[in-house]
């Protein structure tokens, strides 16, 4: 590793990894859907690693099939830490607001905390707007997403009047792919014809941006961003959160939130695959931030 990050945080809380072991014997991590779950082990094993030398237990990666797993892992205590999405956060908080505490939130490279929702579809296809989609197949990625469902269901909407999210009333066909990178693949396959996911919306379109799904799957060889355009673009979302099981010891938490914000200037390179792309790393939020969000999905979905 570039640095010893863990041992320089073991250090400065005055803490030593027996103490950890005497509370916990094991950390588990969940990783939200975006791309397939080898790569995204791969993306967080450096994250594993970090985590083992800073406790001095087992670090666990769980990447479940769908947002839903991560999120029942959290309530059920057998994922210890996440990255969520907005919605998939105020999800948890709606059926258990005392299991899990937001304590960190991702910094683009300009030094804001949002992304947006990006609709895109692919150059040959025809398709340069909304106004283009009807009566054609569209994809969202994962009903506990908030840029691949939660805030596209809101918003798309206000963009024209007659749109649904149902099918076959201004879409010939709405479909959930699985998640984001699902929902590019299946667009650049010609499987759906227009898709939202993910994006900083900074950087480059050719990029995929600064980072995002997009940015992922560019990197991944699974698309080349020439051949899409996009068709719709979201109002600022705030970024979601890294959250911690409030039922963990006050020192582990502490540990956590330390190593996740000093991630980036310890590896930025492991920083680049946690935050799935370009980065300043992590700094603190907190509930407020998704007061927003939780109404939002509480008045879409219930809970």
């Amino acid at each position: 590793m570039k640095k010893t990050l863990a041992l320089a945080l073991a250090a400065s809380t005055a803490l030593s990894t027996g103490a950890f072991a005497q509370e916990i014997t094991e950390f588990r991590i969940g990783i939200l859907g975006g791309e397939n779950a080898q790569d995204r082990m791969n993306s967080y094993q450096c994250l594993a690693d970090f985590t083992t030398e800073a406790l001095g237990v087992e670090t666990k990666l769980f990447a479940p099939a769908d947002y839903n797993g991560v999120i029942q892992g959290l309530l059920g205590g057998t994922i210890d830490m996440a990255w969520l999405g907005a919605s998939s956060y105020a999800a948890t908080f709606l059926q258990d607001p005392d299991a899990v505490e937001p304590v960190l939130i991702k910094v683009n490279l300009d030094g804001s905390v949002g992304y947006h929702s990006i609709g895109f579809a692919r150059v040959d296809s025809g398709v340069t707007s909304l106004d283009d989609m009807q009566g054609k197949v569209f994809g969202f990625g994962d009903p506990n997403s908030t840029s691949g469902y939660l805030i596209p269901s809101i918003e798309i909407p206000q963009y024209k009047d007659g749109i649904t999210m149902e099918s076959g009333e201004y879409f010939g066909e709405v479909k959930f792919t699985g998640g984001h990178e699902q929902t590019i693949v299946a667009v650049n396959n010609g499987d759906i014809d227009g898709g939202v996911t993910w994006a900083d919306g900074q950087g480059n379109w050719e990029d995929g941006y600064n980072s995002g799904a997009l940015r992922k799957a560019v990197d991944a060889g699974l698309v080349d961003m020439n051949d899409m355009v996009q068709i719709w673009k979201s109002n600022v979302i705030p970024e979601g959160p890294v959250v911690l099981r409030q039922a963990l010891p006050d020192d582990v938490k502490a540990t956590m939130v330390a190593l996740v914000d000093g991630l980036y200037e310890a590896d930025p390179e492991c920083a680049y695959g946690v935050a799935a792309g370009d980065t300043l790393g992590f700094q603190p939020v907190t509930h407020a931030m998704y007061e927003s969000i939780v109404a939002a999905r509480q008045s879409v979905i219930g809970n």
